[in-house]
């Protein structure tokens, strides 16, 4: 590869120093006080209390949707408290309509489009970039989870608070009760950034305390206020949570004659530990994701692997700082490469994992930390995906996947950062020719993320290197990520090269040997009309090469979309596809695309989705035109029904149909998925979802019923079975029982 190009990737890093402006206007603007009370202050959402009556309110909140800087036409205020235990918050919601509310379930960590809530974002490291939020729907449901990059929301943590409500004919009120031990902070600092944000689904409106301009992350702490402590805050104190857990399970492999049923009982637990106020250990032994629902089943005919996002709990807290270096089809860690292998069969199989700890969270101001250790059992007939396997070979050996990053907060709030992942085969014997990977795989490398103060630049730059026993070619990938953001406009370019020998085998790497540049670009109308919010043109070019500058693809679409007031949206577009093909393809069974054979064609598409405040709502893409040497028609439809907030019916449907020339070059596949999700109280679901996917010849049903017997400890029971769609012969079924318990110690 020629070295001039990283120098070029290069140059739009260190420009991006000039676009970090200073993010104190909004602190200046906004100012909230916290008194303490020394009063007890009984949750049941009432607010009685004197303090809340001599509390200064955040009020005069400002609509960001469907118009921005304009009074919201449902008002809210808020007020904040503490003691030596909790951060108290309350507030009055108040009501315009006698409409319902819009709540869609009962369930914990309710989608927050989908629902009317009020949501609070907590930023107590002051960076601009971290922090947690708290949410509330007129009906009670809670919402917790991680704030990352500035403004994108993780609901997979998990934590104990407290909260009630209190409903009236012109208003809602509520009261939460947040632990001091459930937040990471530093007791030094009597001052955090602060977002308000309610979303009034009757009025179909979204307000907030501090302006927040269209276009724009409505919680984005580039437009937080800031809220003051008028006393010392407490300190963290120890934090340290045991959650035991015991699992019992029956499963059965009718594929394989006269394979008895297994019968399993497994015991472990997790721990959270407060190393410091702002540095968090978990642990794990013998972790157990039985009640991790199925992944969706996809229809794939592209000649890539598909990226299937991480479900299970333990990987996902603080995924941002493992899971996110280099970009989507680049990443050097790829949680799914651990515990999940494919058999001789290509079929997939979990591998116990025997323990894990991961040590995470702030050192200091602008410093902050993460650290990974799994240990795997060995499992014979098995090898790991992601890896250059060797050829029939499938002893794969213990192994111990170890991560570390490292970041240092630059300017006001982005971030450069190092990562190291390790891959090591345990009693790795030289010469073993049975051994189905290698004894290690190492990436190293630097990631560069850029987030302006107002919000308007964001960027992305990355360097990383891989390291094996044999050396390779070209063992490295990078790239470089740009987007500027206005209520108006939206461009940016990406540029990415991954060498023929960069092996990340604990990463996601889609393809090797290439140079990628893309540019996109979106343009947003706003009219003076009641219906359309926004319009406007859509673009997309992307080029590819390999790293002698061979073109290997491609292609560009050109569109318009639609933004109306009441959800709905609509777009519509044109594609061109170049694709050389650098290796044989087979998007049908027999139906062979030859070695570095070129294709050129042209389709149409079109996305819709009707307004999803009503009870029915539906969804729509259609697909039609050329596929290489013939043609294609795609149809996704998904229809969604509720009964609120107890009942939600779901069935989305996927057809294709490929017409190649040639004897094998015609087919048909249907993907259909139905889906039900009960929930009789906050804490009582059941959720049913069945699979029917003809490209893989497969039914799979899962049943997941789930008892919230106390906070965050869980009654899980799991039913999965797998037919033959055609005869609906059993393929395999399993029965499991799980139950967790949250022990504050």
């Amino acid at each position: 590869m020629n070295a001039g190009w990283f120098k070029v990737l290069c140059v739009p890093l260190l420009l991006l120093y000039f676009f970090n402006l200073s993010g104190q206007e909004y602190a200046e603007r906004y100012r909230l006080q916290a008194r303490k009370t020394l009063q007890p202050i009984t949750l049941d959402g009432k607010l009685q209390e004197d303090i809340w009556s001599t509390s200064q309110p955040a009020v005069n909140f400002q609509q960001s949707f469907p118009e921005d800087s304009v009074p919201a036409h449902a008002q809210t205020k808020i007020m904040i408290s503490f003691d030596d235990q909790f951060l108290y918050i309350s507030g009055i919601c108040y009501e315009k309509t006698d409409k319902p509310d819009v709540v869609t379930s009962l369930r914990r960590d309710f989608n927050w489009p989908d629902n009317e809530n009020i949501s609070i974002y907590i930023d107590p490291y002051n960076d601009y970039t971290n922090g947690f939020t708290f949410g509330l729907t007129p009906l009670g449901v809670q919402r917790e989870g991680l704030v990352t990059n500035g403004g994108d929301v993780r609901t997979d943590w998990d934590n104990k608070w407290f909260s009630a409500v209190q409903q009236y004919d012109d208003r809602w009120e509520f009261e939460m009760a947040i632990p001091f031990k459930t937040l990471r902070y530093d007791e030094r600092n009597d001052q955090w950034n602060i977002v308000f944000l309610r979303n009034n689904l009757k009025l179909n409106e979204r307000s907030g305390w501090t302006i927040v301009p269209q276009g724009f992350n409505s919680s984005a702490f580039a437009f937080a206020g800031r809220l003051t402590f008028d006393s010392p805050l407490p300190a963290a104190g120890a934090n340290f949570v045991v959650i035991p857990f015991l699992a019992s399970n029956v499963n059965k492999d009718f594929e394989e004659e006269g394979t008895p049923s297994e019968r399993n009982l497994d015991a472990g637990f997790d721990a959270k530990v407060g190393v410091t106020s702002a540095l968090n250990l978990d642990l794990t032994v013998n972790p157990d994701f039985s009640q991790v629902e199925v992944d969706r089943q996809v229809t794939n005919l592209s000649r890539f692997e598909i990226f299937f996002p991480e479900r299970r709990q333990f990987f996902l807290e603080n995924q941002d700082l493992f899971g996110e270096g280099g970009f989507r089809n680049t990443r050097p860690f790829f949680s799914r490469r651990i515990g999940i292998a494919q058999d001789t069969a290509g079929g997939a199989i979990q591998v116990p994992i025997l323990y894990g700890a991961r040590l995470s969270g702030k050192l200091g101001q602008k410093w902050r930390m993460g650290f990974l250790n799994m240990q795997t059992r060995q499992e014979n007939g098995a090898t790991l995906t992601g890896i250059d396997e060797p050829e029939d070979s499938h002893r794969l050996l213990s192994q111990n996947y170890t991560v570390g990053v490292l970041q240092r907060q630059v300017f006001d709030r982005s971030n450069i950062g190092i990562i190291a992942v390790n891959r090591q085969a345990m009693n790795f014997e030289e010469g073993d020719s049975t051994l189905s990977t290698s004894e290690y795989n190492r990436v190293m490398g630097f990631d560069y993320n850029l987030i302006s103060s107002d919000g308007r630049w964001e960027g992305d730059f990355y360097y990383h290197q891989s390291f094996d026993p044999d050396q390779r070619d070209d063992p490295f990938s990078g790239g470089a990520f740009l987007r500027y953001n206005t209520t108006r406009l939206e461009i940016g370019m990406i540029s990415s090269f991954v060498g023929q020998g960069y092996n990340a085998e604990v990463g996601f790497v889609q393809r090797k040997n290439i140079f990628r540049f893309t540019n996109f670009g979106e343009y947003r109308y706003y009219p003076d009309s009641r219906k359309i919010n926004n319009h406007g043109p859509t673009g997309r070019w992307t080029y590819i090469t390999d790293l002698d500058f061979n073109r290997t693809d491609f292609g560009y679409t050109l569109g318009y979309q639609f933004q109306l007031n009441n959800t709905a949206s609509l777009w519509f577009g044109f594609n061109e596809t170049f694709e050389k093909l650098l290796s044989d393809f087979e998007p049908l069974d027999e139906y062979i695309l030859p070695e570095n054979s070129s294709y050129t064609w042209r389709t149409f598409e079109a996305e819709f989705n009707t307004d999803r405040r009503k009870l029915l709502s539906l969804s729509g893409e259609v697909e039609a035109g050329g596929f290489y040497n013939g043609n294609i028609v795609n149809l996704v439809a998904g229809l969604n029904y509720r009964y609120q907030p107890y009942l939600n019916l779901a069935l989305d449907a996927e057809y294709n149909y490929l017409d190649l020339p040639g004897e094998f070059g015609e087919a048909e596949f249907w993907l259909i998925s139905p889906r039900v999700d009960l929930t009789f109280t906050d804490k009582l679901f059941l959720t049913t979802f069945v699979q029917y996917n003809e490209q893989s010849d497969n039914m799979n049903v899962n049943a997941r019923f789930q008892w919230r017997y106390k906070p965050v400890s869980d009654l899980f029971v799991v039913y999965t079975d797998n037919y033959f769609p055609n005869s609906f012969k059993a393929k395999s079924r399993a029965l499991v029982f799980k139950v967790t318990y949250w022990l504050n110690i």
